[in-house]
């Protein structure tokens, strides 16, 4: 088995050790924004409304907009378990992206006759969101920077330029590292209308502050205990202190168990790991380039992603996915010492010439991992329940997309949206424990096998290729 380039350009420990010795172990987006984040009520009543979203995430915010913009006259309300955008919409990366399959190879595996759709819905709906951010002046970051894919290993290179999208500049070892300088990249492709980097929190945030001033009602430290209803009567969402009947409900509770007992096991929590610097100085900055901010991942399974922040900072993440036995959520997972270390080592190798920067924040999200690795939505109560999951880390654009679904089929219209493939299928749910620990370890095993092997793959990544489980991203 050969080395990765991180295996054989390992930086000195002690460049390790003095980079992480005084990390905060936090998110850097919320702690950015907890002096100007609003908080709201937590249920204490009775209420009838009209609509009612559950999850204050992305999905759960667009979704309560776009009901209330539709409706203006409806009541509509939003219940959020904790706090307003505190999981995977506080916590990711960024990358505002255009796919909404989770990459282009996903969905050419799984719906090719839609791959050239999907491709064309994904960047309406990026454009959809600039639109909406601009129009309406929220305050997020937004940064229209593109995407640039880079070769770290000898083998990715025969990989660049095969994407079909006409829009993808292939980029040699000269040309890639014009962009960005570091000794690992090989070549690289840049998709320059494929990503945007926003601020997560402030995005979470500024949605809230929308939805409420058009008169949509939200309300934290409110988990819904049970869904239930008759079919001719309305739904009932129950709360420790309250309760909300409503006419149609969106369910937007990302990992978190579904309310919907049929997709209890649709996804699984997945923990990605994630470390920030401190602000670069001019000198430092200056050092690697990144003139032009992309947003930037490498090719292997097992892949990093990095920006810069609107201080300059450089976020660094990926790689680590780690899965605890049982699918639990616990906040010691958080807390994984391994996975950080060896994130900051990897960045050193990426970028030795910032020897000496030393990483403010180190945190974890959870991902809702679905069996095809993107979205995909459940109904039920004749259609006036909606849900959505399974984003697989890459929601941040999608759930916008997800929104428009759930809004078209609470309303009954019959798009564009609605009747793709993608839209009206469900993946294959995960089995129960054992054997989901011991499917999810052994892929993961495999995929670093892979990557050690020149992408590779070996007779369990074909067999979950031929049943449709595989995934190349």
């Amino acid at each position: 088995m050969e080395q990765t380039v991180f295996e054989t350009h390992r930086p000195a420990a002690r460049i390790v050790d003095e980079a992480l010795a005084d990390t905060r172990l936090g998110v850097f987006w919320l702690d950015d924004v907890a002096d100007s984040a609003t908080t709201y009520p937590k249920l204490d009543a009775a209420l009838m409304v009209d609509d009612a979203v559950v999850g204050g995430g992305y999905a759960g915010l667009w979704t309560a907009i776009k009901l209330k913009q539709a409706r203006p006259e409806h009541r509509v309300v939003l219940l959020e378990a904790v706090k307003v955008g505190w999981a995977a919409s506080g916590r990711n990366g960024g990358f505002c992206e255009a796919s909404i399959t989770h990459g282009e190879p996903n969905a050419e595996s799984r719906w090719p006759d839609e791959t050239g759709t999907l491709r064309r819905l994904g960047y309406e709906n990026l454009d959809a969101m600039e639109r909406f951010i601009t129009e309406h002046e929220l305050d997020v970051d937004w940064e229209r920077t593109g995407q640039l894919s880079v070769a770290n290993n000898p083998y990715q290179v025969e990989w660049v330029g095969e994407s079909p999208d006409p829009h993808v500049v292939t980029l040699g070892a000269e040309a890639v590292r014009a962009r960005v300088n570091s000794p690992t990249f090989l070549a690289g492709e840049f998709s320059p209308r494929e990503n945007a980097n926003l601020h997560p929190a402030k995005l979470a945030q500024e949605l809230a502050r929308f939805a409420t001033k058009i008169g949509v009602e939200i309300y934290e430290g409110t988990p819904v205990d049970r869904l239930g209803g008759r079919d001719d009567e309305p739904i009932v969402l129950e709360t420790k202190r309250g309760s909300v009947a409503a006419a149609r409900v969106a369910l937007c509770t990302n990992v978190f168990p579904s309310l919907l007992k049929r997709y209890r096991f649709h996804t699984v929590p997945v923990y990605d790991y994630v470390l920030m610097t401190e602000p670069l100085t001019d000198e430092q900055l200056a050092s690697i380039g990144w003139e032009g901010r992309e947003g930037l991942a490498d090719m292997a399974n097992q892949f990093h992603y990095s920006r810069l922040t609107a201080d300059n900072r450089i976020l660094w993440g990926g790689y680590d996915a780690v899965y605890h036995a049982g699918g639990r959520i616990k906040r010691e997972y958080e807390d994984r010492m391994e996975s950080h270390r060896r994130l900051a080592s990897h960045f050193f190798t990426t970028f030795p010439q910032l020897a000496g920067v030393k990483f403010s924040h180190r945190w974890a999200g959870v991902i809702d991992t679905s069996t095809r690795f993107c979205a995909f939505f459940g109904q039920a109560h004749g259609g006036r329940v909606q849900y959505v999951a399974g984003f697989t880390g890459l929601g941040v654009g999608a759930t916008h997309f997800a929104a428009d679904v759930l809004v078209d089929r609470l309303e009954g219209r019959v798009t564009e949206r609605t009747e793709l493939e993608m839209v009206k299928s469900v993946p294959l749910p995960f089995p129960p424990e054992p054997a989901a620990s011991i499917g999810i370890n052994l892929t993961r095993w495999a995929l670093d096998r892979a990557d050690h092997n020149r992408g590779k793959r070996n007779v369990l990544l074909k067999t979950l290729d031929a049943l449709g489980l595989g995934f190349d991203s």
